[in-house]
């Protein structure tokens, strides 16, 4: 007889055999000053990477890859040799325990301030089109580090001249996350930053071959991920979308459907590791606007893709094997990794579950508190 998967059943993705279909989404924490990973970096991920109790794959922290790509200070980047090595003892952590994890390559696009950008200017946007988003800053004044929430800056179009160079730059942090270590990488193409805002038409006021049409619109994230395959292997690349998050100033899309059926249809030859669908808004409701997932897989299934689906937002033990017998492959869990190292055991026994500190999500350096010191069960 057969019987749907469960989140604790092994599973095929893309080059890697995973222990289970648990999944640490990416967590944004601010912790490497100077956009260079830490030592506590390699504690963090490695505490999560146990596959008896952790996630069966992690996918690191969104990490920039070129200097335009930064929206947030202490972000990790991927586009210098420095920072590729300082990337290794984190790989070498996750690795030690038995686990996998992605690198999630990152460009903010418009979700960005001048004082993070090279020379002070402008973010870079598919439109001048200012997004009403904050990002964050964290300044040193007199020796003490402090950060806060700002209102994003006025961004510029990007040339057309330019587009080929930020594909290449997506190309080139996927050689580099490989270097690193990483077991591959997830393009992240959703929450209002720069791919995702050549998706929709609040954000994309071309008139070139990168907006208007639906076709269009999703021509540089075809290209990106083209470019990351011929890079390393379409069996290492997965990517993210969020079809109608709203946030980081994006705004629903009236053709969202359509517009992203068209892009799995464009993106299912290519043989892609696993596609990440955040499903409504992040962090907040499931249902916020109408869209058919079901029929995005179906569409995507149809044009041969075969890639693992995986699921995020707001998953809990059951609602995750309802979605594993509904189609899905993989669950994405946020949140729950902050706080619970061994996230996968405590969804095995039904709990107890550490609540986050919310006051440690952003910042806090090399210093452990709400970062490594949540305590694994007994």
């Amino acid at each position: 007889m057969s019987h749907s998967p469960t989140l604790f059943d092994p599973v095929q993705v893309g080059a890697w055999k995973l222990p289970n279909r648990v999944v640490m989404a990416p967590l944004t924490r601010n912790r490497a000053p100077g956009g260079i990973p830490t030592a506590i970096m390699a504690t963090y991920y490695g505490q999560r990477a146990n596959p008896a109790t952790g996630a069966g794959l992690i996918i690191s922290e969104g990490t920039p890859v070129c200097e335009q790509g930064y929206g947030y200070s202490d972000t990790p980047g991927i586009h210098t040799p420095e920072q590729v090595e300082a990337w290794k003892p984190v790989t070498a952590a996750v690795h030690a325990q038995g686990g996998h994890i992605v690198c999630q390559i990152w460009h903010v696009g418009r979700i960005s301030h001048v004082e993070l950008q090279p020379n002070g200017q402008a973010p870079v946007a598919p439109s001048a089109v200012r997004a009403n988003a904050k990002c964050y800053l964290i300044k040193d004044e007199n020796g003490q580090r402090s950060g806060g929430f700002v209102d994003c800056s006025e961004p510029r179009a990007l040339g057309i001249d330019e587009i080929a160079g930020v594909v290449e730059s997506f190309a080139q942090g996927a050689r580099n996350a490989i270097a690193a270590g990483f077991d591959g990488i997830e393009i992240h193409g959703a929450n209002g930053y720069l791919l995702d805002q050549f998706l929709r038409e609040e954000s994309n006021r071309r008139d070139d071959a990168y907006g208007g049409s639906i076709e269009n619109r999703c021509r540089i994230v075809v290209e990106v991920v083209r470019a990351c395959c011929d890079a390393i292997g379409a069996d290492r690349v997965g990517l993210r979308l969020s079809p109608v998050m709203e946030g980081n100033g994006a705004v629903c899309d009236p053709q969202a459907q359509a517009i992203h059926e068209h892009l799995l249809r464009q993106l299912a030859p290519l043989g892609l590791a696993f596609l990440h669908l955040i499903e409504g808004q992040t962090g907040g409701a499931r249902d916020h606007k109408p869209f058919d997932y079901a029929a995005l897989r179906q569409a995507y299934r149809d044009a041969g893709g075969k890639g693992a689906w995986m699921v995020n937002n707001g998953y809990d033990r059951s609602l995750a094997e309802q979605s594993l017998a509904g189609g899905a492959d993989l669950v994405a869990f946020g949140k729950g990794f902050i706080a619970n190292p061994d996230l996968t055991e405590r969804l095995r026994r039904g709990g107890p579950f550490n609540e986050p500190d919310r006051a440690t999500f952003y910042g806090g350096g090399e210093a452990a508190k709400g970062y490594t010191d949540y305590p694994a069960l007994g």
